[in-house]
C-alpha cells in the first residue's frame, strides 16, 4: 500500500465475514480547484474488500481549474468488491469532475455506491456549483457492463436563467418537475456479478426494501448485461444514510449471501 498526501489509505481491518475493510481519506478536509487526485486499487483473485470514506467529500469553490478525482479498481477473478464512499458535497461556484473505472475479472462481484448533494443546503447553496460531472464505467474481461454519467451545470446565480420563464418555455433546472424537484440528495447503488443468474431475486429484494421507504423517490431495474441498479432521491442526509444502509444490506443478502456490513467509521 502506497499513498501520497493529500490522499491517504488507512490500514485494512479484517472483518468477521472475511472482508478487508479500508477507509480512503483526504485529511485536508476537501478538494480544491486544480487538485487532481488518483486512487488505484487492485484486488487479488478470490479476495473481498470493502472500501469507504470517513465522511462526505467537500468540493470547494474554484475560479479556475476544476477539482478532479479518479478511482481505478481492478477486481481479480472470483473476488468481491464493495465500494461505498460517502456522498459528495459541491460548494457554491465549485467545479468537480469525478471518474470511477472498475474492471471485473471472471466470476467476480461488485456493489458500487455513488451519491451527491445539491450543495450545502443549510447555507442555501442548492444547485449553486458551476460544474458537476460524474462518470462510472464498469467492464468485465474487457466487455462493457455499465456506464453512467451525470453532468450538471446550473446557471450562474443572478443570471437570466434564474428569471421566471414564460408559459410553455423549456425548464431543465435541477429543481424542475421530473428531475430532482424538492429533493437534495441523488444516489445510485449498482450490483454486478459475472456468472450470476438469479438477478430477479436481487431486484425483488430491492423492491421490497424500497416499499418500506415511501418517502423516497426511487426505482430499481435489471441491466441488460446482467446486474441491477437502483436510483433514489432523498430530502435529507439522514434519509440518504438510512436508505443506503437498508439497500446495501438487501444487496449483500441477495447477491453475496452475507449479513449487513458494520460500516464503522474509524
Amino acid at each position: 500500500m502506497r499513498y501520497t498526501l493529500p490522499l491517504q489509505a488507512q490500514t485494512a481491518i479484517a472483518m468477521d465475514d472475511g472482508a478487508a475493510y479500508m477507509l480512503l481519506l483526504n485529511p485536508t478536509g476537501g478538494i480544491l480547484g486544480g487538485d487532481r487526485l488518483l486512487s488505484r486499487v487492485v484486488l487479488d483473485p478470490g479476495t473481498h474488500a470493502c472500501l469507504s470514506t470517513p465522511s462526505a467529500t467537500r468540493v470547494y469553490r474554484s475560479l479556475g481549474e476544476p477539482s478532479v478525482q479518479e478511482t481505478w479498481i481492478e477486481v481479480g477473478a472470483g473476488a468481491t468488491l464493495e465500494f461505498v464512499p460517502d456522498h459528495v458535497i459541491p460548494h457554491a461556484d465549485s467545479r468537480f469532475r469525478q471518474r470511477l473505472s472498475v474492471e471485473l475479472g471472471r466470476g467476480s462481484r461488485a456493489i458500487l455506491f455513488d451519491a451527491f448533494a445539491a450543495g450545502r443546503l443549510a447555507h442555501g447553496e442548492a444547485w449553486a456549483s458551476r460544474e458537476f460531472d460524474s462518470e462510472t464505467r464498469v467492464f468485465c474481461d474487457g466487455a462493457p457492463l455499465y456506464l453512467s454519467r451525470t453532468k450538471i451545470a446550473p446557471a450562474p446565480r443572478g443570471s437570466q436563467a434564474d428569471a421566471p420563464k414564460s408559459p410553455g418555455a423549456s425548464d431543465l433546472r435541477p429543481t424542475s418537475l421530473g428531475i430532482a424537484e424538492g429533493f437534495g440528495y441523488v444516489a445510485s447503488l449498482v450490483m454486478l456479478a459475472d456468472g450470476f443468474e438469479n438477478w430477479q431475486s436481487v431486484t425483488d429484494a430491492t423492491h421490497a426494501t424500497l416499499a418500506t421507504m415511501p418517502h423516497l423517490r426511487a426505482g430499481a431495474s435489471l441491466l441488460g448485461s446482467g446486474g441491477c441498479v437502483v436510483r433514489y432521491l432523498t430530502a435529507t442526509a439522514g434519509d440518504l444514510a438510512a436508505a443506503t444502509s437498508a439497500l446495501w444490506a438487501a444487496a449483500r443478502r441477495s447477491l453475496l449471501a452475507l449479513p449487513p456490513f458494520d460500516l464503522r467509521k474509524y
